[in-house]
């Protein structure tokens, strides 16, 4: 591995493989490929950590028996793709597995949580790849936005225009499973 502005980098040229994410060091650094090319983007601030932990337990306090929210989890789409959503609803089953990644076809939901380091990605790049992964469910949090919850849907092989659900009025959604809330409870904080 080389260091290249205190980042990791592996030691060829790209394109890179699954394989060659998986021996860089756990760091405040999120690294991510998409088609061979390394993306990464800085580590999530507080208050992105905050709405994905409230989205987690969210879910966890509504999701049905055998279904797990969990966080950044590698996400392995190809040979030469890798993604680590936020927060991703999979199978209890696939949680206990020795492998560090998951399959998309075990994710019902995958969330991202907008950041300055991460726009572009997870407004346009994301909801295509995710879709074409075949993962029904994908939502978008923009926390610039008050926050906004934007939800979208697979239908057929792509995702409908999303839903956008705005801060102060209660999201009830029915996908991957029934949850409501409201947005704003996302940012707030404790007490």
């Amino acid at each position: 591995m080389t260091r290249l502005d205190a980042t990791v980098v592996p030691p060829h040229h790209p394109p890179y493989i699954v394989a060659d994410l998986l021996g860089l060091p756990g760091d405040d650094i999120r690294y991510e490929l998409v088609n061979g090319s390394l993306l990464i983007s800085a580590g999530p601030t507080p208050l992105h950590q905050r709405v994905s932990s409230r989205i987690c337990r969210i879910l966890e306090d509504v999701a049905p028996e055998g279904v797990e929210p969990l966080q950044t989890v590698n996400l392995r789409v190809g040979f030469r793709e890798l993604y680590v959503p936020d927060v991703a609803v999979v199978p209890a089953a696939a949680t206990e597995s020795a492998t560090s990644m998951v399959s998309p076809r075990d994710v019902t939901l995958a969330v991202e949580v907008v950041g300055p380091t991460s726009r572009a990605q997870d407004r346009f790049l994301k909801p295509e790849v995710y879709a074409a992964a075949g993962i029904p469910v994908y939502w978008r949090v923009e926390m610039d936005e008050g926050p906004t919850l934007y939800v979208y849907e697979l239908d057929g092989e792509t995702y409908g225009p999303p839903t956008a659900h705005k801060a102060g009025v209660v999201a009830d959604l029915h996908a991957p499973f029934p949850v409501s809330f409201d947005p704003a409870d996302l940012m707030r904080r404790r007490g």
